[in-house]
């Protein structure tokens, strides 16, 4: 029943967003900005194989950049949240780090690695880091004490509490971060499709943009968008799966 009602709010919201849409474009009447209907049939049109090819190269470039952001900076975290001698080093390091541009460092990624996959998702790998890395660290310096040791006193060594006890406390926090990271990721993946490369989904719609085809342009942002979609699912499924404390 729950989910049925979940699939019918993303339905209604998918509906509202479309019909507003269509509103938009009937008043502009502007041809960069077609309406759904026609951006659906470029949709279907484009799709095999051409578009669905691109979207394959975005999608393994978003999660590659995620799954290596999250195998590096979740351990950090979770060390860094319960050793404040590291997070003293870390922290000053994170601080100074993050408030530079990571998308400014394009231009210098491609100047070594050059425009294939590594250079792209090198950018995106350098932008979600910290985020990553930070909610971990905090969620792991929530944790109570008293938690800690009571399973200590019952002869869980080290590897055992953050086995048993610390990563699964933060799963929950570090899954949020995941889908925060995932709007950044997809941001970064276009802009750097758009500077360098000839493939993926941010150079399928600038391509459409140079050729005046608005409807190639739009079918391309629908797939963006239906690929975080189904991304953000994926997320809240895999919180389901092993989060099952989180269903209540």
């Amino acid at each position: 029943m729950l989910e049925s009602r979940r699939a019918l709010s993303y339905l209604a919201s998918i509906l509202f967003l479309f019909g507003l849409w269509g509103l938009l474009s009937v008043w502009l009447n502007n041809p960069g900005l077609p309406g759904p209907l026609v951006a659906l049939q470029s949709l279907s049109r484009a799709f095999w194989p051409e578009l669905a090819r691109h979207l394959y190269i975005s999608t393994y470039r978003v999660l590659g950049s995620l799954a290596l952001a999250l195998l590096l900076a979740v351990p950090l975290g979770l060390l860094a949240g319960r050793h404040p001698s590291l997070d003293s080093f870390l922290a000053p390091l994170v601080y100074l780090l993050y408030p530079v541009p990571k998308v400014a460092l394009l231009p210098v990624a491609m100047v070594i690695l050059g425009i294939g996959d590594g250079t792209k998702m090198l950018v995106i790998f350098l932008v979600i880091f910290n985020q990553i890395l930070i909610t971990t660290r905090d969620a792991a310096r929530k944790i109570p004490p008293p938690l800690l040791l009571s399973v200590a006193s019952l002869g869980a060594g080290k590897v055992s509490l953050y086995r048993q006890v610390i990563l699964p406390a933060c799963l929950p926090a570090i899954i949020t971060a995941g889908r925060i990271s995932l709007g950044s990721a997809i941001s970064v993946l276009f802009l750097s499709e758009t500077m360098a490369g000839n493939s993926g989904l941010g150079y399928f719609i600038l391509d459409g943009l140079f050729r005046a085809d608005y409807g190639a342009m739009f079918a391309g942002i629908l797939a963006m968008a239906g690929m975080g979609l189904v991304l953000y699912i994926f997320l809240n499924l895999l919180e389901y799966l092993i989060c099952p404390w989180q269903r209540l």
